[in-house]
């Protein structure tokens, strides 16, 4: 099937005008073909083959509609860096419709009723990081948004600087978010509030339909979600950046790619985003946060869920975080067994990788391959002797396995990746873009996708990340 083939449908705007806005997308000046997503054009049941690029280029930009397409961009609130702002909504987004349990969004689009000061669009630089790093986190088995392609223009837009503007086509299961309840809660229009939780269980929790408590069930499921999406985050050193509770997803995936960065050194206060003067969106600081938000969720569905069953649901985030980080660092670490003392042993390890700052990725990728030769994992480190006797306890650690050495080396090789698209390897892809030259691009989509092969010809992006480039910070500006 072709793009031009496809047949949207539009269930949401099935809802009170309130819930959304319809407006058209805001055509960007003489587009161009970045990159487009083979693996996402199958997700639409579309042939990767030889596509209609001009089509793609005329989607992206608004100058194509789909059959049955109406766009439109949704109205929400949400706590920004723990404030509420009552009404904020797409404000640079728009929905295209759903096909095949997908919702196709273009970010970069233009301007809508919730744009409030914006201009609605999105620079090519922003774009880049969003493309790669949903289809990175898609194969590293983390939930997540996904792309389908990506346009640049000759548009200039403002940023710090005059930068090329660009649209990603974004596509998610659901759009729908934590602020979205927020928006008719706070508003106290709870006829509202209910519909959207009608509509979000119909979409993304068909199977509690029939349940004797629906509402409370489906919160139940967001929290454990929740719980486990914060684990596998701080399992790869993954730090969002902005996770305020309009960039929740209502169905527990990650979305709203901004000042996000994967972790060179070991450093458990990072903060990616130098908005954040504060802290508050550290990489410590993810789990309590994913917490804090599901709260401001809790009480947004209060009038839906009595808050004995409310709080009984919450207070089950802990154990599902704990034990599926746990899960994810045994896995790490090739061991098929849980013993009681692993928590310290993981705790101890985070200890000494900081203190040596140790590069997560080569190390975890190096340990993958442990058997008696520790030279390659101590010259990681800045702190070989800590690294040592923590090895250690490690081979002790490890006769309590009951699968073999090899068994245990392939497991861990599918375990941790040998490539992560780190902010100074994306850098290098939209520095070549900028100047017209999207190869890079089309080389770490391969690369993302396939973070656990080998890749010879691409070895240095698995190399420790230069000392002028680690753990730097970013901005909210896209």
């Amino acid at each position: 099937m072709k793009l031009t083939d496809l047949t949207l449908t539009t269930p949401y705007l099935s809802l009170d005008p309130i819930f959304y806005q319809e407006v058209h997308p805001t055509p960007l000046k003489n587009p161009t073909l970045v990159s487009y997503n083979p693996d996402a054009f199958r997700l639409l049941k579309l042939s990767s083959d030889q596509p209609d690029t001009k089509a793609i280029e005329a989607l992206l930009n608004g100058t194509l509609t789909l059959r049955g397409s109406r766009p439109y961009a949704m109205c929400y609130a949400g706590h920004q860096f723990g404030y509420f702002v009552p009404r904020l909504g797409d404000g640079r987004a728009i929905n295209l419709g759903s096909v095949h349990g997908w919702n196709l969004q273009l970010k970069g689009s233009g301007q809508t009723l919730y744009s409030r000061q914006g201009d609605g669009r999105a620079v090519l630089r922003s774009s880049i990081r969003e493309y790669l790093m949903s289809e990175a986190m898609h194969a590293l088995n983390i939930p997540t948004s996904r792309a389908l392609a990506l346009i640049t223009s000759e548009e200039k837009v403002a940023r710090e600087r005059w930068e090329r503007g660009a649209v990603v086509l974004r596509l998610a299961p659901s759009w729908i978010r934590f602020g979205s309840f927020e928006y008719f809660f706070h508003s106290k229009r709870h006829k509202e509030l209910e519909t959207l939780a009608d509509f979000l269980l119909r979409e993304s929790f068909p199977h509690l339909l029939e349940k004797e408590e629906p509402y409370r069930e489906m919160f139940a499921e967001i929290v454990k979600r929740t719980a486990t999406l914060m684990a596998q985050w701080q399992s790869v050193g993954f730090s969002h950046g902005v996770m305020n509770t309009d960039n929740m997803s209502a169905i527990g995936i990650t979305i709203d790619y901004g000042p996000f960065a994967f972790m060179d050194t070991f450093e458990s206060g990072y903060i990616c985003n130098h908005t954040d003067t504060h802290g508050r969106y550290s990489y410590d600081n993810q789990p309590s946060i994913g917490l804090w938000n599901l709260e401001r969720l809790a009480l947004a569905l209060s009038p839906l869920i009595r808050e004995e069953k409310l709080k009984n649901e919450l207070e089950k985030y802990s154990t599902y975080f704990t034990s599926h980080l746990m899960e994810r660092l045994r896995a790490k670490l090739g061991l098929d067994t849980p013993q009681e003392s692993d928590s310290d042993l993981f705790r101890s390890l985070f200890n000494v990788m900081e203190h040596g700052y140790i590069d997560m990725t080569p190390f975890f990728r190096a340990i993958s391959r442990y058997g008696d030769d520790r030279e390659s994992l101590l010259t990681l480190s800045l702190a070989p002797n800590q690294l040592n006797e923590w090895l250690d306890r490690y081979d002790e650690r490890l006769k309590t396995n009951i699968s073999s050495t090899e068994d245990r080396h392939k497991e861990m090789l599918r375990t941790n990746p040998k490539y992560i698209l780190k902010n100074h390897i994306l850098q290098e892809a939209i520095d070549a873009a900028e100047k017209g030259d999207f190869t890079i691009v089309n080389t770490l989509l391969q690369l993302a996708q396939t973070p656990y092969e080998e890749h010879p010809e691409w070895e240095r992006y698995s190399s420790p990340t230069p000392n002028e480039y680690k753990n730097l910070k970013l901005s909210c500006s896209s």
